[in-house]
């Protein structure tokens, strides 16, 4: 049996990125994959990434981050999900600044208003290898994807790491493109042996870009707070825009700066406290953990 029955969580959203949290902190239990499915078919509790904290693994960190996406696979990074943390831990402690840690690393947050946060999602990974891809690329601002069947819009993506793969393309209309279609198909490609995140974005401005994002392990989503850095960065990289600009995704803005002086990038941008509550039992029942 679970031994998830009866834990607390908080239902949020980034941007309209759906997020549960749920704080594991001193219980020594973990999720497993099963529980992950089972939680993200509860009703009201459909979500794009569970954010499970547990005992902090660093000094001067409030807890570690596993990350899961809604088929139970899991995810290095999640920028809305830290951001929904980081309001949790906020105010639990009051702590206008919080560090807090994941497979990728360390990530520090700050609370510009009640509902507003910033993250350092640290410096972008740009070599193939760090990607990764399964072939080599010795420019990673415009790699090659081949396959009869893609349209001509997506045989040249750029390749960034924000803690986890992206494919970025630049195409004319975002608003209008197929992503149900093509999303998924770039997705699983063999290029990607870890899979990766599909963004589809057109460049309005120097300081502006509309997004639209294919999430591994999730779908379409209404925001994704790490593939709306690796667009940032790919569109400075090619030129296209400023390092710093307004990413203007369904559920929301987001404003994204790649800072020169560190090569961090740091991601600012609103939460909302949909509601709170306790799993259901019954939710777990016949999973196997």
């Amino acid at each position: 049996m679970s031994g998830l029955g009866r834990r607390a969580f908080v239902k949020m959203n980034g941007c309209g990125n759906a997020i549960v949290t749920l704080d594991l902190r001193g219980s020594g239990l973990s999720v497993s994959p099963a529980e992950a499915r089972a939680i993200a078919r509860a009703p009201g509790l459909a979500y794009d990434q569970l954010m499970v904290l547990h005992d902090p693994r660093t000094a001067n960190t409030l807890a570690f981050m596993t990350i899961f996406n809604n088929d139970g696979s899991l995810s290095a990074a999640c920028g809305n999900g830290t951001r929904c943390v980081a309001f949790v831990l906020s105010r639990e402690t009051g702590a206008a600044t919080l560090r807090l840690e994941t497979a990728a690393g360390l990530l520090d947050c700050v609370r510009e208003s009640e509902f507003v946060f910033t993250v350092d999602m640290g410096p972008p990974r740009l070599d193939w290898r760090e990607i990764p891809l399964a072939s080599p690329a010795p420019d990673t601002r415009s790699v090659a994807l081949s396959g009869a069947d893609l349209p001509d819009a997506l045989r040249t993506f750029s390749a960034v790491n924000m803690g986890n793969p992206h494919a970025v393309y630049f195409i004319s209309a975002a608003v209008d493109f197929d992503i149900h279609r093509w999303g998924p198909r770039v997705e699983h490609d063999a290029m990607f042996p870890e899979k990766v995140n599909v963004s589809f974005a057109t460049i309005m401005s120097n300081d502006h870009i509309i997004l639209r994002v294919w999430e591994r392990g999730a779908g379409a989503t209404l925001a994704c707070g790490t593939a709306a850095c690796a667009t940032l960065v790919a569109a400075a990289r090619a030129g296209l825009t400023a390092r710093a600009a307004t990413v203007a995704l369904p559920g929301g803005d987001l404003s994204i700066e790649w800072r020169e002086s560190d090569g961090h990038v740091l991601m600012s941008g609103p939460v909302e406290l949909e509601f709170e509550g306790e799993f259901d039992p019954a939710i777990f029942a016949g999973v196997e953990t």
